[in-house]
Formats: structure tokens, sequence, C-alpha cells
């Protein structure tokens, strides 16, 4: 597994990973979501430079310029209801990109204990295509194998990228040995531990309520 921690370099991501945490700003769920979706362009940005890219030739006003772009048929694979502003960074710089929406939720055992239910799929056909599993918390990794495992239904990508804004650090070694060996996680914060409800500390809370407010 291949590990990109975009926070460890100072950029102004910093400041929107900063925002997003912070209990006061989060009040505003306007701006909440505008960082997030921010995040998510220049995550984009950053996953751009790992694509397959070929020289084409572009016809201008007065000849021909040539152009290296890239060549990946995308999908863009949204976690259900957090991922949505994320989604929407990632998809304002990859527009030609193919999008797939999972829903998958806790069921609560008890106060603590939970099983992670998926319930709604639509996606592409992935054979061959470049996957960017797309969800702003990485807390115990779970929810994202669980996903990841429902897409492969659908085909087997030929590349899969994973895209969150805060992970844990248990979550990063519970990929490392549920996905592929190929597999690129790109993170923008990585947190040292989850607390007992599998909350990330110190995180940031539920996204997904800060966004659109509780459930």
């Amino acid at each position: 597994m291949k590990l990109v921690h975009l926070g460890e370099t100072n950029s102004v991501l910093n400041r929107f990973i900063a925002e997003i945490r912070d209990v006061h700003v989060q009040q505003d769920r306007l701006r909440f979501r505008r960082n997030i979706e921010r995040i998510g362009e220049i995550m984009a940005y950053e996953v751009s430079k790992d694509l397959h890219y070929s020289t084409k030739h572009v016809t201008t006003p007065l000849g021909i310029a040539p152009v290296s772009t890239p060549d990946d048929a995308l999908v863009l694979a949204a976690i259900l209801r957090a991922s949505l502003p994320l989604h929407q960074g990632f998809l304002n710089y990859f527009d030609c990109a193919e999008n797939a929406f999972v829903s998958a939720y806790r069921k609560y055992k008890d106060r603590l204990k939970f099983d992670v239910f998926i319930e709604y799929i639509a996606a592409p056909p992935l054979d061959g295509k470049t996957l960017i599993l797309i969800d702003p918390m990485l807390a115990t990794g779970s929810s994202m194998e669980l996903t990841y495992r429902a897409l492969l239904t659908k085909g087997t990508p030929a590349a899969i990228h994973i895209a969150a804004v805060i992970a844990s650090q248990q979550a990063i070694e519970y990929i490392r040995q549920t996905f592929p060996e190929d597999t690129t996680v790109w993170c923008a914060a990585i947190d040292p531990e989850i607390d007992e409800h599998s909350y990330i500390v110190p995180g940031l809370g539920d996204a997904g309520d800060l966004a659109y407010g509780e459930k």
C-alpha cells in the first residue's frame, strides 16, 4: 500500500483542515461543506499527478499544440451521505469521470457495538478503470472495505485510490491488511486513535451531521 499524507507538507490545505476541526467555525454548515469541497479539489489535483498520461495534439487558431493529458477512465465512488461535499470537490476537477454512490451505515447492536450495512449501490462497470473511493472520515476502515467489496460486483478496477480527509492510524493499518497491495491512500490528516464509539480522536465529530444536520 502507498500512503500519501498531504498534511505533512505546508500548504493552504492545512488552513481548511483547521477550520473544519474548529468547533466554532463548524457551526457554519455552508462553510464546512465548502471547506470539505475545497479539500477535495486539492486532493484531486494531487491524485492527478499519479495518473497515466500521453501526448495529444490540439488544434489552435494558429497551429498544433502538443499537450500531455490523462488517459485513465475514472470512477469516483462516494459513500453516502458524508462524502458528498468531498466527492463534489473531486468532480470539479475530474469533470469527465463516471460516478458511483454507495449507502453504508452503522447499525448499532448496543451503545458501542455496531455492524456496517449497505443498502444501495449505483455504479458503472468498473473493469479496467481507476476507482477512487471517497470518504471524509476513515475511522476503522471497515465501511471502506465493505464498500469496496460491494463495488467489486460491478467489475475489477485496474487501480484503486482511497481519499480521506482525516484517517485514524488504526484505519491505515486496516486498509494495509485488507486492500490490494497496489492501493494508494490519500489523506489530509492522520490522527492517532479512535474512541469507544469508533470516532476519530481528535478528529472533527460527525462529518455528515456537520454538513447536513443531525440525523
